[in-house]
């Protein structure tokens, strides 16, 4: 846990902890309590990195890998119809 919040900081992760930390602030000093939970949200994400402050959300890092192809052929189905009276 250390390592993730004292490593890998980018523009967006600080971006996300400040403007969380604004929205906390401004929520107590206009007594809008809800507000503290949303600038909460956004302050962790900034925080412990996750969500699209860890960048999964751009540039196309959350893309799976690809299956290696194996050496199975392709093979003929028959079908048969089916009619109804």
């Amino acid at each position: 846990m250390k390592e993730r919040i004292l490593t890998n900081w980018t523009f967006m992760r600080a971006l996300y902890l400040l403007m969380g930390i604004a929205v906390i602030v401004q929520a107590v000093m206009s007594q809008q309590w809800f507000g503290i939970l949303i600038g909460g949200y956004f302050a962790s994400m900034g925080l412990f990195a996750f969500g699209c402050a860890a960048g999964n959300c751009y540039r196309g890092n959350c893309a799976t890998e690809t299956q290696q192809k194996s050496n199975t052929t392709i093979q003929d189905i028959e079908f048969e119809e089916v009619k109804t009276k």
